[in-house]
């Protein structure tokens, strides 16, 4: 029976259900970012399922400046000290992934697999959504850049969560205390934060900056907390909430006319991922062998998802988060820099 058939709210309920039933899977499996991966799982089952659901622009706009202040409250003067310490390697170690990146969608392109800037820009690493709006402002694919984006989103999350679980063990995630989800709030820092969300919601698409709603509470709310102006609260349930609407968010636009445009296309950018995913795992180990980083810390610093997504991972995780934000900051900050001219210039060789 196709879940069309059923009432909204139902079908709303459906996602629901199978979000807590492979959240609880998953986090019986002890993988890192349960509830992201539950809800992108989810969301991409129910879709081809015939729901026809999408989360409202406005509760992602929320949800987005929510993780944007998840970040803000890691990026600390220890962040500021890392990337003040270390931006030679941290910006060498982003610019080579995007030039990777460039190359691999122009290869893509040559093969006539995807059109010229659509391949670019569906494989450049950031937040998606930013790169979606980015790629339609230069002329791509919207649909088949949100495609790729999300696919590698979902793929990087799963490799991430998988190695962080069996290759390192991740002792954090193996010993995590029961969770608290309802733990007293304290008002006034909970009250801060939740001006910055709604600062982010009501400036970011008045400021017309791409991710402005993800990235004006992120970087205003740690330049606020590391001043001692304010001081960032996000109580469990609420970043659980967020999480599924990101989740879904990313699930539910796996559309069957998506995924039936994009299907032959598929299979060789599954290979060109994997092939980004690959480079960024010879990054990490490069920095395990010369700077003796530990191997977690290095791999989801050069992992090529996006800044929320490894966010949801190393704070669940035994990391360096402070490292690990300094560089897909880095890296995100480059992309926004550089990518239209990269995928321009590539494009214009082809």
């Amino acid at each position: 029976m196709s879940l069309s058939t059923l009432p909204v709210f139902a079908r709303w309920g459906v996602l629901i259900a199978l979000s807590v039933l492979f959240a609880a899977l998953l986090t019986w499996a002890r993988l890192p970012a349960a509830l992201l991966l539950g809800s992108i799982l989810a969301g991409i089952l129910v879709e081809n399922g015939g729901a026809g659901i999408l989360v409202p622009q406005l509760p992602f706009g929320f949800a987005l400046a929510i993780i944007g202040c998840m970040i803000a409250r890691v990026l600390t003067s220890t962040i500021l000290h890392s990337f003040l310490h270390q931006w030679p390697l941290l910006l060498g170690i982003s610019f080579s992934v995007i030039v990777a990146s460039c190359l691999l969608g122009w290869l893509i392109s040559r093969l006539r697999i995807l059109p010229e800037t659509t391949a670019i820009w569906g494989l450049l690493p950031g937040a998606a959504p930013a790169m979606m709006v980015m790629a339609d402002a230069y002329g791509a694919d919207a649909r088949l850049v949100a495609f790729m984006q999300y696919v590698r989103v979902l793929m990087v999350a799963l490799v991430a969560s998988i190695i962080a679980r069996f290759w390192v063990h991740a002792p954090a995630v193996a010993a995590a205390a029961p969770a608290v989800w309802f733990a007293p709030i304290h008002a006034l820092p909970f009250l801060e934060t939740l001006v910055l969300v709604l600062g982010g919601v009501i400036l970011g698409p008045v400021s017309r900056i791409p991710a402005g709603i993800f990235l004006i509470p992120m970087f205003l709310g740690a330049v606020l907390q590391s001043n001692g102006v304010v001081e960032i609260e996000l109580p469990r349930w609420l970043l659980a909430v967020s999480y599924l609407l990101l989740g879904w968010t990313i699930g539910l636009r796996f559309t069957r006319e998506i995924l039936v445009y994009a299907i032959r296309a598929l299979p060789k950018m599954i290979v060109s991922i994997l092939m980004l995913i690959a480079f960024c795992g010879g990054l990490a180990f490069a920095l395990v062998e010369v700077f003796d980083i530990d191997p977690l810390t290095a791999y989801l610093a050069t992992s090529p998802g996006g800044a929320d997504s490894v966010a949801i991972i190393a704070a669940s995780t035994n990391v360096d988060v402070g490292f690990v934000m300094a560089q897909q900051i880095a890296r995100f900050m480059l992309v926004l820099v550089i990518g239209p001219v990269l995928s321009r210039y590539v494009a214009d060789r082809l």
